[in-house]
C-alpha cells in the first residue's frame, strides 16, 4: 500500500474502535511502520472519531516528529509502541486500546493465561497480565518487553490492551479476539469456569496454526506445551 491508503487504514481501524467502544475521549493509539523504517502514529488529544489522514504524524525511532500538521504530536505513550517494533522486527502495526471486558480483566489483577476456545488457541494463545507501569513513562516499555518474545497480546495491569501483528489489520483483528475471548471467558466463570483444552487436541490446534491457517506473529504455546 502507499502511504495514503495506509493512512486512510488507520484512520478505518480508529474509527472501528470508538464505534465499537474500545476508546472514549482520546483514548488509544495506532501505529504503523513504514518501507523506509519512520512509523505513522495518531495524534495525542484527539478522539479516534474525528482521526482524519492529514492528522496523522511520521515519527523517526526516537519518536521525533519528522512530518505533520503544526501542533500535531503522537501520544507519549508511544514509546510503548516503539518499543514493540525494537523487540520485534517482526512487527509491523501496533494497537493499543481500552476494551471493557479485557480492560475488565487487566483491572481485576486477572491475566486471561489459559486453551479453553479453540479460535483463541489458534490465533493468539493465552494472554499475560503484564506488571504495573506509569503511563507516558518508560515503565511501561520495560514491563511489556520480556513478554513481546512470545506474544502477541498484552493485558496491561490496571490499564488496557495491547496487541502488535505483521499489519495493522493484523494487530486489530488481535484486539477483536481479545475482547470476544474476555466476554466468553467472563460468561464461562458465571457458569462455573472455563474447561481447558487437553494438551493433546492443543497440539493438534498448534499445528493447524503452523500449517494449515499460516497464523503469523508468535505464540506462547509452542514453548510451554513442548517443553
Amino acid at each position: 500500500m502507499n502511504y495514503m491508503e495506509i493512512r486512510e487504514q488507520i484512520c478505518d481501524v480508529c474509527h472501528k474502535m470508538w464505534q465499537l467502544g474500545w476508546v472514549a475521549a482520546n483514548d488509544g493509539n495506532v501505529s504503523v511502520k513504514l518501507p523506509d523504517g519512520n512509523f505513522l502514529a495518531t495524534p495525542t488529544g484527539i478522539s479516534k472519531s474525528f482521526i482524519t489522514p492529514d492528522k496523522l504524524v511520521i515519527i523517526n525511532d526516537k519518536g521525533e516528529v519528522i512530518e505533520g500538521e503544526a501542533g500535531y504530536k503522537p501520544s507519549s505513550e508511544i514509546k510503548m509502541h516503539l518499543r514493540c517494533y525494537k523487540e520485534r522486527e517482526d512487527v509491523g502495526a501496533v494497537v493499543h486500546a481500552h476494551p471493557p471486558t479485557a480492560t475488565g480483566f487487566a483491572v481485576a489483577g486477572k491475566s486471561m493465561d489459559e486453551y479453553s476456545m479453540i479460535e483463541t488457541v489458534i490465533a493468539i494463545g493465552s494472554i499475560p497480565l503484564t506488571p504495573y507501569g506509569t503511563p507516558s513513562t518508560n515503565e511501561v516499555p520495560e514491563a511489556i518487553a520480556p513478554y513481546l518474545a512470545e506474544h502477541d497480546v498484552l493485558l496491561l495491569k490496571n490499564h488496557g490492551a495491547l496487541t502488535v501483528g505483521c499489519d495493522l489489520i493484523t494487530a486489530y483483528y488481535r484486539m477483536e479476539t481479545l475482547e470476544l475471548f474476555a466476554k466468553i471467558s467472563l460468561t464461562a466463570h458465571l457458569l462455573g469456569g472455563a474447561k481447558e483444552i487437553d494438551k493433546p487436541q492443543i497440539d493438534k490446534l498448534l499445528d493447524l496454526r503452523e500449517n494449515y491457517y499460516k497464523v503469523t506473529g508468535k505464540h506462547p504455546g509452542y514453548k510451554h506445551y513442548n517443553d
